[in-house]
């Protein structure tokens, strides 16, 4: 896993809203995933103009969703490396388990706690 291209806004500010709803991410079925052309049926679509549409519901959808996995992963760092938790973890033991540095380890456990405090238990 390769560290994520830029850190969370500790402030928890988000992007703007998005002016389209994303598609819903449906698993490739395991035919599908035999064939390295096969991606989410988009080889299929012969209009260019369903194809834009389309490809960028998917965009849209996998953005979505990674912003969403990395708020999560962003609270159960905060979690594992609160100090009330007899188990808790180091930084660099939470950077190691997520495949991140050090650095980026303490930006998340502070978003997390950020989230955490903002939201109750998880994100939106």
């Amino acid at each position: 896993m390769t560290e994520p291209q830029s850190a969370p806004d500790p402030r928890g500010r988000r992007e703007p809203p998005r002016p389209h709803k994303p598609a819903a991410l449906l698993f490739e079925p395991p035919e599908a995933v035999a064939d390295p052309e096969h991606f989410f049926d988009l080889e299929s679509i012969e209009d260019p103009r369903d194809l834009l549409d389309r490809s960028t519901e998917l965009t849209l959808a996998f953005r979505e969703a990674a912003d969403r996995a990395t708020e999560f992963q962003a609270i159960a760092a905060a979690q594992l490396a609160d100090p009330k938790r007899f188990d808790r973890l180091p930084e660099s033991a939470i950077a190691a388990r997520a495949e991140w540095t050090e650095d980026y380890a303490k930006k998340m456990i502070e978003f997390g706690r950020d989230l955490l405090r903002n939201s109750g238990s998880t994100p939106h």
